[in-house]
């Protein structure tokens, strides 16, 4: 009976002691900025320079920019994901330059040179620093594409709402990051720790665009049915592109770029 007692009572205490360890680490499970000097020449993309964002807390964001080839263009604003900096998305954006569309590659606070810390509110400001420079370069509202990767689309979400942009596209979103958590850590009460949540599930209703998914039907880091229940409570004109081999990091592998600038040529 003690025995049985002292196993139960060991149980609960590691429990309780891994649900302290989630709450006081949660953040560095969900940002993995990579950091350094970065520059756009190093990864492929002289075509772009390196700008400084001033957030409204006073941050100074260390970003990549090149206007569109002509008016007539679109200028896309990138929310990367979760993990590197934006050097590591040249490739996936290559495509969008050369096709003569304008480019902010936001680089987060934390990630590349930039200081500070990410959080949820803190990139909401970050991002708010890029769509206010973009404005302040006289890129009309109507020609701005907010395109949000992974983690980014809750960035992209958040910023997007109740805003006639273009169009918003967003790669392998989520409805919110607690539910992705329970589907990770179905044990914990990941509800109830989070401090970042990145609701989209309650903002998509307040879009006023276009909007466009991709998501891969292997992704395991964030299942197809979350960016399917996303897509499905959207009350705009829609699509959603499935790529049936692609995981959360390949769909580029899979046409990707082709579908995208074909759905924003389109509008």
């Amino acid at each position: 009976m003690k025995l049985a007692i002292f196993i139960f009572t060991s149980i609960i205490g590691i429990y309780f002691g891994l649900c302290l360890l989630l709450f006081f680490f949660q953040r560095s499970l969900i940002y993995y900025p990579t950091t350094g000097k970065i520059s756009p020449i190093d990864y492929g993309l002289p075509e772009m320079d390196s700008i400084q964002l001033i957030t409204e807390d006073g941050i100074s964001l260390t970003s990549w920019y090149k206007p569109p080839s002509n008016p007539s263009k679109l200028t896309i604003l990138y929310f990367h994901g979760n993990a590197g900096h934006i050097g590591h998305r040249a490739l996936k954006v290559k495509p969008f330059l050369d096709y003569g569309y304008g480019l902010l590659l936001l680089s987060y606070r934390g990630y590349g040179p930039n200081n500070g810390k990410p959080t949820e509110s803190n990139l909401y400001l970050d991002g708010k620093a890029a769509f206010n420079f973009l404005i302040q370069q006289k890129i009309p509202i109507q020609k701005l594409v907010f395109y949000g990767e992974s983690l980014g689309t809750g960035v992209a979400v958040e910023l997007a709402q109740n805003k006639a942009i273009a169009a918003l596209v967003l790669e392998a979103p989520f409805t919110s990051l607690p539910e992705i958590a329970k589907h990770h850590f179905p044990f914990f009460p990941t509800t109830l720790v989070l401090k970042d949540k990145y609701t989209s599930v309650s903002k998509v209703g307040n879009l006023k665009t276009h909007l466009l998914v991709l998501h891969g039907s292997k992704d395991r880091t964030i299942p197809l049915k979350f960016g399917q229940k996303l897509f499905n409570m959207a009350e705009v004109d829609k699509q959603l592109y499935e790529f049936p081999d692609a995981g959360h990091n390949n769909i580029y592998s899979y046409n990707a770029p082709s579908k995208i600038i074909r759905f924003l040529a389109s509008l």
